[in-house]
């Protein structure tokens, strides 16, 4: 499994590289067309909105994957052994719950509906609906992680192994 968890953040390490790099061209050619050329690009205007989008959702979940994700572990720092672990399993639960309704129950149905509506962008012509995808992708590899997150830590609760609990670091 961890082998996979390896496999996926380093898939989404290059993709959010990889448009990271394309949002700061768009960025630049934005600051360029305005004030050298004298003429905005409304193409690259809203491609870099979009980008941002899928630049910190996705970057969000690979977050996650790397336990780098914003925490307030106060009460886990006080906690060892079985509580602990029971804590850590229980936070897993929150995170999955969360992605899903938010961002896979909620994302998914806004990106549809959107899709239903026919709205398209401005200047790129594309549907809404496929750029908000990026609320349920994020969301699903958010639930993956804690999944894997949780059930590393259930093993470790039913193996009585509470010492590398108290060692993990978030």
């Amino acid at each position: 499994m961890n082998k996979l968890v390896g496999y996926i953040n380093r898939g989404l390490a290059m993709f959010t590289i990889s448009l990271s790099t394309f949002l700061v061209f768009c960025v630049i050619w934005q600051v360029i067309s305005r004030y050298v050329i004298g003429k905005p690009s409304t193409v690259t205007d809203e491609l870099a909105r979009y980008l941002f989008m899928w630049v910190a959702l996705i970057g969000a979940a690979y977050t996650t994957g790397l336990k780098r994700h914003l925490a307030i572990d106060l009460l886990t720092m006080k906690l060892s052994g079985k509580r602990k672990l029971i804590n850590e399993i229980i936070i897993q639960l929150a995170i999955a719950a969360f992605a899903f309704i938010v961002l896979v129950y909620g994302g998914t149905n806004l990106a549809l509906k959107t899709l239903a509506t026919g709205q398209v962008t401005p200047a790129l012509g594309l549907e809404m609906g496929f750029i908000y995808f990026c609320l349920p992708i994020s969301g699903a590899l958010m639930i993956f992680y804690s999944a894997v997150f949780g059930f590393e830590k259930c093993k470790q609760l039913v193996s009585g192994n509470t010492l590398t609990a108290d060692t993990q670091q978030h």
